[in-house]
């Protein structure tokens, strides 16, 4: 959806709000009501008549602009450029980890080796990639969907096989809420493609846990990382032994 296409549902909504008609904010912008209407059809308004509209809904225009950004699409995945800026510079790919857990910038600068000036620049950096929305007193609203994934074979991901995956598999597992499950087996081709529903549906639950426990302190959490996977996979060393 179009930001005019946005605006105008917002000023629909606050017209709706104010229980102003389209003959009411004729009236107060000096126009014909038909010409109001095809006004907000068209959605195509300058900026002194949007601040007109403003006034006469006695809304504030940073309001009306905060609420039009807030009906922006939430981005379910990155584009290849997007993730390549992330993982060029180590900083920045911790920083944009720590704002997918929303961590604050005075968590950020507390828990790692980063000055505040730093951190500002980075979430600066996020910004512009289009991962955060950074506002006021440093602080952001993040951009991303519930759904949001790393792609596949996209930088990120690559870069997590070359320099994490050893380091991740390398733990005990052995920790409170922590395991390791490995099953092997043959199953219906047709029936593979359930199990990795489920095995989404199960990241789902773990990104909205992730959500809903913001509100708790910060020594009632955890950081816990979770890694789902399913392939049709031999190990090597069994493959050199078939005949």
């Amino acid at each position: 959806m179009s930001t005019s296409a946005d605006l105008v549902i917002v000023l629909k909504k606050e017209l709706k709000a104010a229980q102003m008609t389209y003959a009411d904010l004729a009236l107060a912008l000096g126009m014909a009501e038909s010409s109001v209407k095809r006004m907000l059809a068209r959605g195509d308004m300058p900026l002194s008549r949007i601040d007109a509209i403003c006034r006469a809904l006695k809304l504030d225009f940073a309001d009306l602009a905060q609420r039009v950004a807030d009906m922006q699409p939430l981005l379910a995945g990155l584009t290849e450029a997007q993730e390549k800026a992330v993982v060029a510079d180590k900083k920045l790919l911790l920083t944009a980890i720590c704002v997918l857990s929303q961590w604050t910038l005075e968590q950020i600068t507390h828990s790692y080796r980063l000055t505040q000036a730093e951190c500002i620049q980075y979430l600066a950096q996020l910004d512009r990639i289009g991962i955060i929305e950074l506002k006021a007193m440093n602080r952001y609203r993040l951009k991303l969907a519930k759904t949001f994934r790393w792609r596949p074979h996209g930088p990120v991901m690559d870069y997590f096989r070359d320099n994490a995956l050893l380091d991740y598999f390398s733990g005990g597992f052995d920790g409170d809420g922590e395991g390791l499950l490995l099953v092997h087996g043959s199953v219906s081709r047709s029936l593979a493609p359930s199990f990795f529903e489920r095995m989404q549906r199960v990241a789902q639950d773990f990104a909205q846990q992730h959500q809903a426990d913001q509100k708790l302190a910060e020594k009632d959490r955890e950081g816990y990382t979770l890694l789902l996977g399913m392939r049709s996979w031999e190990f090597e060393a069994f493959t050199a032994l078939r005949r």
